[in-house]
């Protein structure tokens, strides 16, 4: 899909709104720019039709964490792999499905190493990282917080 979808919690009394867009990576085309494509359109969406407080460093950081986890899919899953952005409150959800069932780890720091600095990268950026093991490969979910509503 490439149209943000609104959930409004239907059948949930109180709960938080949910906005969401995703993106397949089957390897063809150019998926890396196809993914910060779509996270800045889906940011823009959220501050124009939602009026959701997005700073262009956020959209910045959004698109290289975004840029780094379809790296890594690319680079490590051998099959597709899907970007799923989320708005829960004020908060997006950058979630990264893939095949490969190998959970990455972040490496210790150093500056001399050539390559293999995209997790380093995305737990620097973001406020949370979670890594899942799923039936299908695994699932990273990377957490950014947007600014509170008046500081934009």
């Amino acid at each position: 899909m490439d149209q943000p979808l609104d959930n409004n919690g239907a059948g949930q009394q109180g709960a938080p709104s949910v906005k969401e867009t995703s993106l397949a990576l089957d390897g063809d085309g150019s998926p890396i720019a196809q993914a910060r494509h779509l996270a800045a359109a889906f940011l823009e969406k959220m501050r124009t039709a939602h009026g959701v407080p997005v700073v262009t460093a956020t959209v910045q950081i959004v698109q290289l964490i975004v840029s780094e986890l379809v790296t890594n899919a690319r680079k490590y899953a051998p099959g597709p792999a899907l970007l799923r952005l989320r708005m829960v409150g004020n908060v997006l959800h950058v979630e990264l499905w893939d095949s490969n069932p190998v959970l990455p780890t972040t490496k210790t720091p150093n500056p001399t190493r050539v390559g293999q600095h995209g997790m380093e990268i995305v737990a620097a950026l973001a406020q949370k990282v979670t890594i899942e093991a799923t039936s299908a490969g695994k699932r990273i979910t990377a957490y950014v917080a947007l600014s509170p509503a008046g500081t934009s």
